[in-house]
């Protein structure tokens, strides 16, 4: 907006610029930000969960020898089973760290909604560590969840670096 004075009268004039009609975002760039939107809730679930289960340790440890359990939902006893023997200070530092990655993942989504090249970088960084891991899990065993998350980083990986200069538009 700028104000310019009027030579006939002595009032102002402002002038306001039109509003700019922003660009459609990419497909791709949209399909990134809700599997990063999906994942940051996820990790944001786990947290909540492992924190929980540290502070409610004993009552699921009762809750698993229950008569619910011996009867239904297996599934349940087996992850239950599994928490049950991880060390108190394991959950706890789970439950922190899926945290801070929800976090972090959270901003990488935000950031490349709003098309920044800092948020572009971010993602590229964090995803281009994780693939090395992600490679060996996957010579340990193949599972379909397993295969499924590293083609999805792949995917991710390889359009963000393909479209760097399309998608940043700075700081």
């Amino acid at each position: 907006m700028s104000v310019i004075q009027s030579p006939k009268s002595r009032s102002p004039v402002i002038y306001i610029p039109r509003i700019k009609v922003k660009k459609k975002r990419a497909p791709g760039l949209i399909a990134i930000v809700l599997y990063k939107s999906f994942v940051a809730a996820l990790l944001a679930v786990t947290s909540l969960a492992l924190l929980l289960a540290m502070k409610n340790h004993q009552l699921l440890a009762d809750f698993s020898e229950s008569y619910f359990l011996e009867t239904k939902l297996k599934l349940i006893e087996i992850i239950l089973d599994k928490v049950l023997k991880l060390n108190p200070k394991t959950l706890i530092f789970s439950g922190l760290a899926a945290g801070i990655y929800g976090v972090v993942t959270a901003i990488e989504a935000v950031g490349l909604w709003y098309e920044k090249a800092w948020a572009t970088i971010l993602v590229l960084v964090l995803v281009g560590i994780s693939i090395p891991p992600e490679i060996f899990e996957l010579v340990e065993g193949v599972t379909v969840l397993k295969l499924v998350v590293f083609i999805a980083n792949i995917a991710v990986f390889w359009y963000l670096l393909h479209h760097l200069p399309k998608h940043s538009k700075g700081g």
